[in-house]
């Protein structure tokens, strides 16, 4: 398996996997309680995740030929 398709598994993780792990409300981060802040941490994680799967790939590499 490619680097590239590891980097695609972990926001499933971190999203799915994780909300067992961080199913608690007493901790508060940011003014939410710590579900919520887990459940917005990792949207934001998975947009930098994407961005570099996205730089990684071969298929969007351009040749500039002008």
């Amino acid at each position: 398996m490619k680097p590239i398709h590891l980097l695609g598994v972990i926001p499933f993780l971190g999203i799915l996997g994780g909300i067992f792990i961080a199913n608690r409300v007493t901790p508060y981060v940011l003014g939410m309680p710590f579900n919520l802040f887990w459940l917005v941490m990792w949207v934001v994680l998975i947009s930098a995740i994407m961005a570099v799967i996205y730089h990684l790939d071969p298929a969007n590499r351009e040749e500039h030929s002008s």
